[in-house]
């Protein structure tokens, strides 16, 4: 079952899985709609308001009907809703924040891909500070302004610091081993190493949207946990690249519980 973190007569938002796809794919597997109509039977079908990428986990917020599809897709079209996400990126992060306005295009190329193209390209605009350095390996959190496709991976890449795990814009594709970061790692006898973590490295943490009728007061802001594997992989970084005490990678040491509980975090000054 999809984890539902809010629901009222007007939308839902739920708590994403790696690996479901919010539209048709090739594969024929069951997309979130399908999914949350089967769950949950309404009497009118789920809408779409925004996308996550199919390896893409977190907050997606769905329309119960037309009007509210409509309300929602207003707002995001007009910057009025706000979305924080969680990357472990490559590295090494030497800033401790940026802000990256790289205008983004599709490429010629790789129909399924996009590049970042100064004449050809939309305007894009992402913020970012760095949440803890593990020594090369680093969490991030980004806040699109914008909202173009694959928009977080291809900013990151471009400025080199790639996901850590992405098969298109990273050059990725192998699991994240605590062995390659860890000194002096031995696994345990007569066993292989687990990874740290085996998909795209990136989590939509949180969103804040306005509930009431009023399109500029109201805001809530609600969180999806990162599944146990995205929370052990920056738990183990960091109480094993980082100096003597595992929190202190951490820029802020409080980030980390808050995001080992789900607590929202604070969104990027623009």
């Amino acid at each position: 079952m999809l984890p539902i973190l809010f629901e009222d007569t007007n939308i839902l938002i739920l708590n994403k899985p790696t690996g479901v796809s919010v539209t048709a794919d090739r594969t024929g597997e069951a997309d979130v709609l399908q999914l949350l109509n089967a769950q949950l039977g309404p009497a009118e079908p789920f809408r779409l308001v925004h996308r996550l990428d199919k390896e893409t986990s977190g907050v997606l917020l769905i329309a119960k009907h037309r009007d509210a599809q409509s309300r929602y897709s207003r707002l995001f079209a007009k910057r009025l809703v706000n979305k924080l996400y969680l990357a472990i990126v490559k590295g090494p992060v030497i800033k401790a924040c940026g802000s990256i306005k790289d205008p983004i295009a599709r490429s010629q190329r790789n129909p399924r891909a996009m590049h970042v193209h100064p004449r050809l390209g939309k305007p894009a605009h992402t913020l970012w500070r760095r949440l803890a350095d593990f020594g090369g390996p680093a969490l991030v959190a980004a806040q699109p302004i914008t909202g173009r496709t694959h928009q977080i991976r291809v900013h990151f890449s471009h400025r080199g610091m790639p996901l850590a795990i992405d098969p298109i814009y990273g050059h990725q594709t192998t699991p994240l081993m605590l062995s390659a970061f860890k000194k002096d790692y031995r696994p345990k006898s007569g066993r292989e190493e687990p990874p740290l973590i085996e998909r795209l490295t990136l989590h939509a943490y949180q969103l804040a949207i306005p509930i009431g009728a009023d399109e500029h007061a109201g805001y809530q802001t609600f969180v999806a946990r990162p599944d146990k594997n995205f929370l052990s992989a920056i738990k183990l970084l960091a109480k094993h690249t980082g100096p003597s005490i595992h929190i202190s990678a951490f820029e802020e040491p409080e980030d980390l519980e808050r995001i080992m509980n789900g607590e929202p975090l604070a969104f990027i000054e623009t």
